[in-house]
């Protein structure tokens, strides 16, 4: 008589602890899945925005006009554009005062963005720790389940006589079950967290470039209008 070996027969039948352990595992995989088309697809948003940006920040000219443009949204406003509207603010602020000296003026900016963009680039990084911990814990969940089910099974077998591959094939395959499920959630896991991990270093050293060349542009501005 053959024995039912399929994986949803292997999983019903584990112990309930070997069970639990592929519960989590599951929650896990599934978990890491939502966040990775979450992540992804925030990043490319973000991304497609500080291209629509920069190609406004370097055509246009007049920053009046482009911080209108992109601070008119109020507090919709993100990434690049965040940094863009924080700095200008405050260069404006500090311009009406008239009596700023430029090296305060241009501390004042610096800071304004620099608080933003520490904000926008922890939002860019929201939840990858996620990713990083399945991908390095799932493994080691997956082999606690498989001992377990093996501690399990050898002990059934002390109390029977004779010992057959047949009797000790399905404990064995049930426990190699949380082994497999374990892999299943750390690797996707672990090429996504390296791949958002590396989109979002990038997109944080494209935010500061700007962030520097704004600051050169604001020094620019203010040396001509004092020697005007």
């Amino acid at each position: 008589m053959e024995t039912d070996q399929s994986i949803i027969h292997l999983v019903l039948n584990a112990s309930f602890t070997v069970q639990l352990v592929m519960l989590l595992l599951l929650a896990a995989s599934l978990a890491s899945w939502a966040l990775i088309f979450k992540k992804t697809s925030h990043l490319k948003r973000l991304e497609k925005s500080a291209e629509e940006f920069e190609d406004d920040f370097w055509s246009v000219g007049d920053m009046n006009r482009l911080h209108q443009d992109w601070g008119g949204s109020g507090d919709g406003v993100e990434g690049m554009a965040a940094i863009f509207v924080a700095g200008y603010r405050e260069y404006t602020r500090l311009a009406k005062k008239g009596d700023v000296a430029r090296s305060e003026m241009l501390d004042g900016v610096h800071r304004a963005m620099r608080v933003v963009l520490n904000r926008e680039v922890d939002e860019i990084e929201t939840h990858l720790p996620f990713l990083a911990t399945v991908g390095s814990t799932a493994p080691y969940v997956g082999l606690f389940g498989t001992v377990w089910g093996i501690m399990n099974s050898f002990r059934s077998l002390g109390a029977m006589k004779q010992v057959t591959i047949a009797t000790v094939a399905p404990g064995i395959s049930e426990a190699l079950v949380a082994t497999a499920m374990g892999l299943f959630a750390a690797i996707p896991a672990v090429i996504a967290y390296n791949h958002l991990a590396t989109s979002a270093e990038r997109l944080g050293s494209r935010y500061e470039i700007f962030m520097e060349e704004f600051l050169s542009i604001i020094n620019r501005q203010i040396v001509n209008k004092r020697e005007d």
